[in-house]
């Protein structure tokens, strides 16, 4: 680390993701911790944020969003809508950019976050990893060469633990090739097939969901054709994907004063 080093802090700083995410920071050379959030009547509140996986870090976990924030440049959040919205509005006021890895949101909620982004710069993504936006790219060139003859399915599975479905990933990858084919997700996705369903129909982009176990995140776009099947999967076996890519994501804002970016602009990949 440098005394150059980009300060950063990270939300829900004892979950699992928040506990990789410190991991990444106290690892990459060109950044540093500088807060840890936590809920209010966290038994973890005041001790160090490094602590649980055996590696003090020097920054205690704190639930004053003035004080976590305080020194940091960026705010990597991947939490729950209500907590991000908090954030958002503490970063607003203390200048401090953000990345958001958090899903679920509203139709508010998103009007809300790009009004912010008029003021600090936020990069908002349902999946943080640089193989699934890889992958969201390659969905976008298939469904522009599928468009006609093939129906499509996505599927995804997740940890017993996820509290929303169809998660933003599949939601992400269903917008990336309804947009590729002209079409509106909202008017032609399919959520849940129960009973005499009748006949699919050609314009539909369907939804299955699976939840169990510790599944970290594995994702399928289903192009079924006549005599043939392209399937285009990306498979997490670990959290460190998405870390990874959230320092990606930091990095690119801290040299940006406002607006509202995705992961296809922080890989170059628009």
């Amino acid at each position: 680390m440098t005394d150059t080093a980009l300060p950063i802090a990270i939300a829900g700083a004892t979950g699992r993701m928040g506990q990789m995410l410190i991991a990444a920071v106290r690892a990459a050379p060109d950044c540093r911790l500088s807060g840890a959030l936590d809920r209010a009547g966290s038994p973890a509140l005041g001790q160090d944020a490094g602590a649980s996986a055996g590696q003090p870090v020097g920054v205690a976990i704190t639930a004053d969003l003035t004080a976590g924030l305080a020194g940091a440049r960026v705010l990597i959040d991947f939490t729950r809508p209500e907590a991000t919205m908090r954030h958002l509005a503490a970063c607003r006021a203390q200048g401090v950019a953000l990345v958001i890895g958090t899903t679920g949101f509203s139709e508010a909620q998103k009007a809300d976050i790009a009004a912010a982004a008029r003021h600090i710069p936020i990069v908002m993504s349902p999946n943080m990893s640089v193989g699934v936006n890889v992958t969201f790219k390659l969905l976008e060139m298939a469904a522009k060469a599928l468009s006609t003859g093939y129906d499509i399915e996505i599927i995804e599975a997740h940890h017993r633990h996820k509290v929303d479905a169809p998660s933003g990933t599949a939601l992400k990858m269903g917008e990336v090739i309804a947009a590729a084919l002209g079409r509106n997700l909202q008017e032609c996705a399919v959520f849940e097939r129960h009973g005499h369903t009748g006949e699919r129909q050609p314009q539909q982009i369907g939804f299955a969901t699976i939840r169990g176990g510790d599944i970290v995140g594995d994702h399928t776009a289903l192009f079924a054709g006549e005599g043939e099947r392209i399937e285009i999967s990306h498979k997490s076996s670990s959290r460190a994907g998405y870390a990874q890519g959230s320092l990606h994501a930091a990095r690119f804002l801290a040299g940006r004063s406002s607006g509202l970016f995705d992961m296809f602009d922080v890989l170059g990949l628009r």
